[in-house]
Formats: C-alpha cells, sequence, structure tokens
C-alpha cells in the first residue's frame, strides 16, 4: 500500500481526486482514488447550468476534483459535487495530487535502492520531509536543487538523505532562471584594475541562498556583466540588486566610480 494513501473517509468540503466509472441518468458513480472509496456525483451538482447530456460534462475514465457535500458511512455512501469546485481550486487540487503520485514513485525508487520496504522509507524519512519542507515531494526538490545538506539539516541519516538526493537529482526537473544587468566600472588609482576586481568579488561572494549562483565578467572594461541563476525571479531579481548595490558601493569606497543597468 501507497504510504500517503488514506483509508478513512474524506472530510464534508474536502476537495477529492475521482476516477469517473460509470455513469447513468441521474449521475456519476466515481472512485475517490486518495480513499479507495466509491462516491456519487448527482446530476444536479455537475453544472449550474441545464445538463443534457452529462457526458458533455464527465467522461468515462476521466480525473476530475470534486467537493465533498455529504457522507453516510454506515450505508458508505458520500456525495459529491462538480459544480462548486471553482477553476483555480481544481488547478491547486490537481497540482497537489501530481505532487503526492511524483512522490510516491520517488519513494519507490529510492527504497529499491536502499533495499527497504516504502513503508519503512516513509517512517524513517517521509514524515521528516512533510514536516520539514511542506512534503515529500517538496523536500526532495529542494534536495535536487540545492545538495544532500538540507535533508542532512532535518536530521536524515546520512545513506538516507544521500540516495534521496540522488533519486531527486535524476527525476525531478529542476527549473532555473536567469537575470543580467550590466555594471559600469571605473577606477583611475594606481592599482585600479585590482580594486575594481575585488570590489566585484567581493559582490560575487555575498551570502545567498544556496542553489542560486551569481556570475561577473568584463564585457570590454569599464563593462562588467553579472548574471545570477536561481529557482524564481522574485529571488533572482533580490539577489542581483543586493549584489549590484554591494558592488557599486564598493567601488565608490575603493575611490572608483560605478552604475549599475539592468539588462
Amino acid at each position: 500500500m501507497d504510504p500517503q494513501r488514506r483509508e478513512e473517509w474524506p472530510e464534508i468540503g474536502e476537495l477529492v481526486i475521482a476516477t469517473v466509472e460509470r455513469i447513468t441518468n441521474y449521475g456519476v458513480y466515481v472512485r475517490m482514488e486518495e480513499y479507495e472509496k466509491e462516491g456519487f456525483l448527482p446530476i444536479s451538482e455537475i453544472s449550474s447550468s441545464w445538463v443534457k447530456n452529462i457526458r458533455d460534462f464527465v467522461r468515462e475514465g476521466e480525473k476530475v476534483v470534486l467537493k465533498v457535500l455529504r457522507i453516510d458511512a454506515e450505508r458508505r455512501h458520500v456525495d459529491l459535487s462538480l459544480r462548486r469546485v471553482t477553476k483555480r481550486e481544481r488547478k491547486e487540487r490537481i497540482l497537489i495530487w501530481k505532487r503526492t503520485k511524483k512522490s510516491e514513485r520517488l519513494l519507490r525508487g529510492a527504497s529499491s535502492r536502499l533495499g527497504i520496504s516504502v513503508e519503512e522509507l516513509y517512517e524513517k524519512a517521509g514524515t521528516i520531509l512533510e514536516n520539514s519542507f511542506g512534503g515529500v515531494y517538496e523536500g526532495m526538490e529542494k534536495a535536487a536543487r540545492e545538495g544532500v545538506e538540507v535533508l542532512l539539516e532535518q536530521g536524515l541519516p546520512k545513506e538516507l538523505a544521500e540516495v534521496l538526493t540522488e533519486i531527486a537529482k535524476e527525476k525531478i526537473k529542476i527549473s532555473v532562471v536567469k537575470v543580467k544587468g550590466i555594471l559600469n566600472f571605473r577606477c583611475t588609482k594606481p592599482d585600479g584594475v585590482v580594486r575594481i576586481k575585488e570590489t566585484l568579488l567581493d559582490a560575487k561572494e555575498i551570502d545567498k541562498p544556496r542553489g542560486t549562483d551569481i556570475k561577473i565578467y568584463a564585457v570590454s572594461p569599464p563593462k562588467y556583466r553579472i548574471e545570477v541563476t536561481a529557482g524564481n525571479y522574485k529571488e533572482a531579481n533580490t539577489i542581483l540588486k543586493r549584489a549590484a548595490e554591494t558592488a557599486v558601493k564598493g567601488i565608490l569606497k575603493a575611490g572608483g566610480h560605478g552604475e549599475f543597468e539592468r539588462d
């Protein structure tokens, strides 16, 4: 059994992933994937508009996001709604579902390499990843981006952390963005070239999150290009601003002149 699969009943108002199994004239029978239980979608809960043909809205085998309306555990009956799920809720819930399925595949791959069961691996690592990063996938994605240290810092045994990081780097495609600009630096002091070099080195080595990088190189003096790579634009722009400010302040302090232009 998958370690993250829940066997209890869902809660009223919860969004569930369901597979359409059987369509009738009065509604749709579905299988709630995370609970391994049947649910029913009445025709009145398919759409806010008139439903002439249910198959215009859902098809057998299709996965849909539904909201739980009523639960009768004794009769093993759950009423669901499609029309009460917003587009944003559907998109977010599908994303969580996909990440959960990816997490299960990643854990299976890691358990195979470690020679232990998925259940044992989940007990030793899964709950730590969930508590520390919000989810198994999120934790392994961070390890793929920043390295094994992020897992070791959370208390994972070294062997587990190394294998999980190895699997993550193989299976998770890390998105990277790049932002850049131009530093115009001049320094007429006798050792001006050295002062500029030291100033740029200080800017390159500012404190920054793991998994990010700063590159600075000469285009044609007095112009130097500065490039920052990170996981998202907000983070990249923040680092670029800090690095550029450090460089400009540094060259002014060194007796030169400097300006930053964003590409």
